[in-house]
């Protein structure tokens, strides 16, 4: 019951699973959410359990209510307690259409996964965390939102998903702001451009853009990358900091002449 515990959504692939390795590597127990890719998470949960972790794989739909309830749900029935949410879950546009040809449809999917989703999670673990801190189950909580360069970096074919987590960047504030007296940090990871499936199909644009000196830093980022940083916020390493975003994107954010 002392080992913490971590809820890591959308973490049978990509960032969300070196976060989940990456958490369990450091202690955490740690509840690998999935979508629709159970085979995936189980292999996710052998690998931390093979290496002397824990973890559990829980199907859940963060878009969704009752997705959300469930993914607490059975966290708490497994472990009785919650630390660490890492909102990771989220989806590209659909077919990257042209902000003019935009439709509603991809804007509610998009926006329901990528900013209600983690929104009302967030409200949830939070209340959750609040509740066991009050009761001296654990000492204190923390909620990382992975967001994206995309937050500030106009892509006008992907218009849904830039708003979406430049909605996340300002969700990350409100909620460090309201929740900093309360012994809950929440911090913005802010991804670059990360090798994963999701960039896959825009490998050969990217390889040219870091080639000719998009980033500083001349090279892909990997999941590890951006695990490592959400390591180093729950390892306690920014006690008296909260609502910061931590850009792991290769320096792409600094204006350069």
């Amino acid at each position: 019951m002392s080992k913490r515990v971590a809820i890591v959504t959308g973490s049978s692939r990509g960032i969300g699973r070196a976060i989940a390795e990456q958490l369990a590597a450091d202690g955490y127990s740690v509840t690998v959410n999935y979508n629709s890719s159970p085979d995936a998470a189980m292999q996710v949960v052998a690998g931390i359990e093979n290496a002397g972790g824990e973890a559990i794989a829980v199907q859940a739909n963060v878009s969704s209510e009752q997705g959300r309830s469930q993914l607490i749900q059975d966290t708490l029935a497994k472990w009785n307690r919650l630390d660490v949410l890492v909102n990771n879950a989220g989806i590209t546009s659909p077919g990257r259409l042209d902000i003019l040809e935009a439709t509603s449809e991809n804007w509610d999917l998009v926006l329901g996964t990528n900013l209600k989703g983690p929104f009302f999670l967030t409200q949830d673990a939070a209340n959750q965390m609040l509740s066991q801190i009050e009761e001296g189950t654990i000492p204190a909580g923390k909620i990382i939102n992975l967001s994206s360069l995309s937050s500030y970096a106009s892509s006008p074919n992907r218009a849904d998903y830039c708003i979406a987590k430049a909605g996340l960047a300002m969700m990350t504030q409100l909620f460090a702001d309201r929740l900093g007296n309360e012994h809950i940090q929440v911090f913005e990871v802010c991804p670059g451009i990360i090798a994963t499936d999701m960039t896959g199909p825009v490998k050969e644009k990217y390889d040219l853009q870091i080639a000719e000196g998009l980033t500083p830093i001349k090279r892909w980022g990997q999941p590890e990358d951006v695990a490592k940083a959400v390591s180093a916020i729950c390892a306690d390493y920014f006690p008296f900091s909260t609502g910061q975003r931590i850009n792991v994107d290769g320096g792409f954010h600094l204006r350069r002449l």
